[in-house]
């Protein structure tokens, strides 16, 4: 077997794997650098996969980037990541786990220089431990993290794109602006890849003592659960909305800075009606998927029609992009935004585009309904606590909106329509997602969805 076919059987057992349930048609290792000689080793690999039916038709290539090591004789603390034999013989494994060699990786930022086609840089004056040993973080599902004692914290794009980096580019510009709300970058690992830039991860201050928002809010949930419908949201112990507006502020403050960082724009009307024409299409490809949506059809229809109506411009900013309550953390000294790089599975110059801060806005505001909701897929008496549900929800958006408009956001109040069409067209996206990668949580978008046609 080669090593080719061994990185092909494993490659889609990991969970940062994109093409899961897709047969690989090749494998072909694309650029094979060595960082470290001896034993161990360390070798920096960008792979590239092709998945579909054929390689003529309906194929995709994929490009991956692997850091493995190679031992004679692999410790027991390193079998789980066994990947399996080399061409030289020696056993190759995912190095990310190896903190023998990861602190080289370290080292190699705070020193800067190349190796091969890879830069290792860092921010001037930027402090760096370079004796820490580092632990993987789980829970990630396409990058792969580690956090050293608790310094900082090394990303690792597994699937790196070609061109600016989102989640260097825009951390880079709120800490120069000197932002309290975010994890300022101290270095990165750059190559190029199809003759383009690229960024292979990032190291970043690590947050110590912090919470994610998610866990926080689902806390919360959970106290006022356990009280079984006797009391209101406002009287659970672990009540959020103090927090939520907090929120509010926080991400108003990173959308004016961003503002000031990368400019605004304003779309025209004939602009506006183009939105709300691609939420239409989004919509007839849900209801195709998800013939459960079709009841809810004209009230979604109706709100994006209402939309394509607005006769003023709309202005326009970089965001977040992919914003949620997982993508926030509570420090001891307020709220911090992670992850600025967007969906994924969305084209960079979609990502680096303006948009209406709203849209941010209408993430979180979904986010807080999941929250809620997800909690009640599994217990029995889930309908008795749907009231409890909705009104620990409505709770925590208008306070999370009345932080944001307080703050000097965009007032979420005096722009109901726009919201209510980014709110429902997220929730349309979230059907999508769930019917094909997570079915058991279907109903949580379709509630919603269906609780906003009882609303109207």
């Amino acid at each position: 077997m080669t090593f080719e076919e061994t990185l092909a059987e494993w490659m889609p057992s990991q969970r940062w794997f994109a093409g899961k349930g897709a047969r690989i048609l090749d494998l072909a290792i694309v650029t094979d650098t060595e960082l470290v000689g001896g034993d161990p080793g360390l070798h920096h690999l960008i792979v590239a996969v092709t998945q579909g039916s054929t390689i003529s038709q309906a194929s995709t290539v994929d490009s991956y980037q692997l850091f493995l090591g190679l031992r004679e004789n692999l410790p027991d603390h390193l079998r789980h990541v066994l990947v399996g034999v080399a061409d030289d013989g020696r056993i190759a494994y995912d190095a990310l786990h190896d903190p023998d060699l990861t602190r080289l990786l370290l080292q190699a930022i705070a020193d800067g220089g190349r190796a091969g086609p890879l830069c290792f840089a860092h921010e001037p004056g930027a402090e760096i431990d370079t004796s820490l040993d580092s632990l993987v973080l789980t829970g990630e599902q396409s990058n792969t993290s580690m956090m050293f004692g608790e310094a900082t914290i090394l990303k690792v794009f597994r699937r790196p794109s070609p061109g600016p980096n989102p989640d260097l580019e825009v951390p880079r510009a709120l800490a120069m602006r000197g932002s309290t709300h975010v994890a300022e970058p101290l270095g990165w690992i750059e190559s190029r890849l199809d003759g383009a830039p690229v960024i292979l991860g990032i190291l970043s201050r690590y947050l110590r003592a912090a919470s994610d928002g998610w866990s926080l809010a689902a806390t919360s949930v959970r106290d006022l659960y356990a009280a079984e419908g006797r009391i209101h949201a406002d009287e659970a112990g672990g009540d959020f909305a103090g927090e939520a507006r907090r929120l509010g502020e926080a991400t108003a403050e990173v959308h004016r800075d961003l503002a000031r960082a990368f400019g605004t724009d304003e779309l025209p009307p004939e602009a506006i009606s183009v939105l709300a024409d691609e939420m239409f299409a989004r919509l007839d490809v849900a209801l195709a998927t998800v013939p459960e949506l079709g009841r809810h059809a004209d009230l979604l229809g109706s709100a994006f029609a209402d939309l394509a109506k607005l006769d003023t411009p709309l202005s326009v900013q970089r965001v977040h992009g992919d914003y949620h309550l997982g993508q926030v953390m509570r420090t001891q000294t307020g709220w911090v935004l992670l992850d600025f790089e967007g969906e994924p599975a969305t084209p960079l110059a979609q990502r680096r585009a303006l948009s209406t801060a709203l849209r941010d806005v209408a993430g979180m505001m979904r986010s807080f309904d999941y929250a809620a909701r997800h909690q009640l897929v599994a217990r029995p008496d889930g309908d008795r606590l749907h009231a409890s549900a909705l009104e620990w929800v409505r709770r925590n958006q208008e306070a999370f909106c009345a932080g944001y408009a307080a703050a000097g956001g965009i007032d979420p109040g005096t722009h109901a329509i726009l919201l209510r069409a980014l709110v429902l067209d997220k929730a349309v996206y979230e059907v999508m997602y769930e019917a094909r990668n997570r079915p058991g949580w279907l109903s949580i978008p379709l509630g919603s969805i269906a609780d906003s046609t009882a609303d109207a």
